[in-house]
């Protein structure tokens, strides 16, 4: 017996307001009880001893120690700038110009 009925896949293309032709209907219904059915076999072979997983291996992330490093001078950043204030870049302003904000 099929998991995936043409009357379902009817149903829940109307209700993603999706036009099928009746040929559609039927692929589509063969096709999602295929996907329907290989699920069914993996659920078959869980066991409560097998844990659940969603890599083959373990992920795990190789970061550095966060260690402070010698800065810059702020004067010799900023001497090569075009503009500069307060210690920041002066750029033109792009966003905005016509706000009253």
């Amino acid at each position: 017996m099929s998991a995936i009925s043409k009357d379902e896949v009817i149903r829940v293309a109307a209700l993603a307001r999706v036009a099928l032709s009746d040929a559609e209907v039927t692929r589509l219904a063969g096709e999602l009880d295929a996907v329907a059915s290989a699920f069914a076999r993996v659920n078959s072979v869980v066991t409560p001893d097998l844990p659940a997983t969603s890599h083959p291996v373990p992920l795990t992330n190789v970061m550095r120690e966060d260690t402070p490093g010698p800065t810059l001078d702020v004067e010799e950043l900023l001497a090569g700038a075009p503009a500069a204030e307060d210690s920041a870049f002066m750029v033109p302003r792009i966003l905005g110009e016509d706000s009253a904000s």
